[in-house]
């Protein structure tokens, strides 16, 4: 009898057993994912409140129909907070914390995201190039900013590619002429340049300034934003945040413990066609090679406003050192991350009055850090922040300003405009590389 009973309450003992921690279990995950859900919807009505719903650059688009919702994607993200899920589905919820590392498309196991440039309203012009990096004209290679690659170690990655590629082309190692000839010195040309000299190619780099590209000439102490790389014939780069000195001080570094060579203020002028290869001229020489490799930045000539005064002595496209304004009144023109960081830099200089005036409604193609460094300068009163502002004319201690439906005029003995650069179309023309305008369609 006592058997029988016993074995006619298990059932009810098991459920209990199992049932109940199982029940438990479930009940917590559906009770953490409705809180996760609810605090990523938050984060878009947020992000669409404040007008910061594009992306600066390369960003992930998300097939709702492929997307079962898993949430690997989420933690992937080193940013931490640009994805989320809503309703079910992963969702950009913070766009623009996004900065194109693109480990959220490499997590998803069902091939949900894919990598894009540009979006339906905001477009990004870059030259049109293969998988391989090579452009419509065979042997001509684009690597880095050019190429709508502004991350870091993004930009070293496609460096490096780009020689594996130029590698691949009939011809290369052969003959008197050079393989390849690299133009530029930032993060991409110095990796295409490590990878070359690795690999023993005969190559030459030209750089038009000096080593570093875009990243020397912003403003003292910027913080990069960066993510671990492999450097050719270096190794592991592990940086998430650093400053402009530290960052070019590694880059030094590199170059001393390589022994690589970079020919330092020496500008390309003109690439012209020599065979199956290229004669390239530049003010001091030229150079016939197999392939080249264009690891230029974006901004060719600064983008002007087009507004009277502008001619003037004191109006400059770039800061170089914040402390030649102490004690002055500056406006800054411009609402990316150049605009901000320059900002921000000359606000902690003695005496200084700084305005930064940005025809949008917020300042959507910065990064997230830059906006809060900028928004704390706001609030401690060292920035005063004009939004929706469109400069009229440059006096030489006024600007006027249209702000809203109103005419404003602050008072400036300086001005610095970063409103980008003008990408050099006449000179990828004039070498047969055609561009062409990305609108949330895919780098290849």
């Amino acid at each position: 009898m006592t058997s029988e009973a016993g074995l006619g309450a298990s059932p009810l003992v098991m459920a209990l057993l199992y049932g109940v921690p199982l029940a438990l279990a479930l009940g917590g995950y559906v009770w953490s994912r409705r809180r996760s859900d609810a605090r990523s919807l938050r984060a878009l009505r947020a992000a669409e409140e404040a007008s910061l719903t594009e992306p600066a650059s390369l960003h992930p688009s998300i097939n709702p129909n492929r997307c079962l919702g898993c949430g690997a994607c989420v933690p992937a993200c080193p940013e931490g907070d640009v994805l989320g899920l809503v309703a079910g589905k992963a969702a950009l919820v913070n766009p623009t914390h996004c900065i194109g590392h693109g480990a959220c498309a490499a997590a998803c196991p069902f091939d949900a995201i894919t990598l894009v440039l540009g979006t339906e309203r905001r477009g990004v012009e870059i030259p049109r190039v293969g998988p391989d990096f090579q452009t419509p004209v065979p042997g001509i290679f684009v690597a880095g900013e050019l190429g709508g690659m502004g991350l870091i170690r993004n930009a070293i990655e496609q460096g490096r590619q780009a020689i594996g590629s130029v590698c691949r082309l009939h011809g290369v190692g052969k003959g008197a002429r050079l393989d390849v000839v690299i133009v530029g010195a930032g993060p991409a040309g110095l990796a295409a340049s490590l990878a070359a000299l690795e690999r023993r190619l005969r190559f030459v780099t030209l750089e038009q300034e000096t080593l570093g590209g875009t990243v020397a000439h912003y403003p003292r102490g910027k913080i990069v934003m960066t993510a671990p790389c492999e450097l050719p014939l270096y190794g592991r780069v592990s940086m998430r945040e650093t400053t402009k000195e530290s960052l070019l001080g590694l880059w030094r570094a590199v170059v001393k413990k390589t022994g690589l060579e970079v020919r330092y203020q020496e500008r390309v002028e003109s690439i012209s066609p020599m065979g199956d290869g290229f004669e390239v001229k530049s003010a001091r020489g030229s150079y016939r090679t197999r392939a080249v490799v264009l690891a230029i930045g974006r901004r060719g000539t600064p983008a002007k406003l087009g507004v009277p005064g502008e001619d003037a002595a004191h109006v400059v496209y770039r800061l170089v050192d914040p402390e030649q304004y102490r004690g002055r009144r500056v406006l800054v023109v411009g609402g990316g991350d150049s605009a901000l960081e320059t900002a921000a830099s000359l606000a902690n200089e003695p005496g200084t009055s700084v305005a930064l005036a940005y025809r949008g409604a917020a300042f959507t193609r910065a990064k997230v850090a830059n906006r809060e460094r900028i928004d704390r300068e706001r609030r401690a009163g060292r920035v005063r922040v004009l939004l929706e502002s469109s400069v009229l004319a440059i006096a030489p201690t006024s600007v006027s300003l249209r702000t809203g439906g109103a005419v404003e005029e602050i008072a400036a003995d300086a001005v610095i405009v970063c409103t980008g650069g003008e990408l050099p179309t006449q000179f990828l023309r004039a070498i047969g590389v055609e561009t062409e305008t990305k609108h949330g369609t895919p780098l290849h």
